[in-house]
């Protein structure tokens, strides 16, 4: 496993554009290169329902209250903080966090919503994209954060995080706290992600 994670880590910085890229693109392909790299990190986290947030692994809430990890928006919300970007809490403040995309633009970095219930319209579940195939994400109590397939029946958008999301300086972003009664839950995921 340890393997693998440096491999991706090597894989993923040489991914990382060169200076003749323009300013703006460097800086989005480097920001979400930095949220990849930190969410392959944490490959093997326990899922910890409500758990997680910009600090890193934490003890989540109901279900995850005695499991310390992440759930999958405290995940993506890590990842884009260590990059310097707050996108919210939930996966619901995450899905309005930047700009959508088409499946087909999709780059490293960029959030992946499912919806797993058609019965409530709106993103269940957010993972972060490796690569055009594969997502890095805390599936679903009892799993552990790691890779799987991007394109999935239940894929709802892609949506990459902005500036305009809430900029915070990439030094500060490790000691900044949730909002006011934030608890950094996302609607619960009750089984594995189709």
């Amino acid at each position: 496993m340890k393997g693998l994670r440096r491999l991706m880590l090597i894989a993923l910085t040489l991914a990382v554009p060169n200076a003749t890229h323009p300013a703006p693109v460097l800086a989005r392909a480097a920001g979400g290169a930095i949220a990849v790299r930190t969410a392959i990190e944490m490959i093997g986290v326990p899922y910890s329902w409500g758990g997680g947030g910009v600090k890193g692994p934490g003890f989540g809430t109901g279900r995850g209250a005695r499991i310390r990890g992440f759930d999958c928006s405290g995940l993506t919300e890590y990842a884009w903080a260590r990059a310097g970007v707050l996108i919210g809490t939930t996966t619901y403040q995450q899905w309005r966090s930047g700009i959508r995309l088409t499946v087909e633009d999709v780059e490293p970095g960029d959030l992946v919503f499912y919806d797993n219930d058609p019965s409530h319209p709106g993103p269940e579940h957010v993972g972060l994209a490796v690569d055009a195939t594969r997502i890095v994400h805390a599936p679903y109590t009892g799993q552990v954060v790691r890779l799987d397939p991007l394109n999935r029946r239940t894929l709802l958008g892609v949506v990459r995080p902005s500036g305009a999301a809430g900029n915070v300086d990439g030094a500060n972003a490790a000691t900044t706290t949730d909002p006011p009664g934030g608890t950094g839950l996302s609607k619960a995921v009750s089984g594995p992600v189709p």
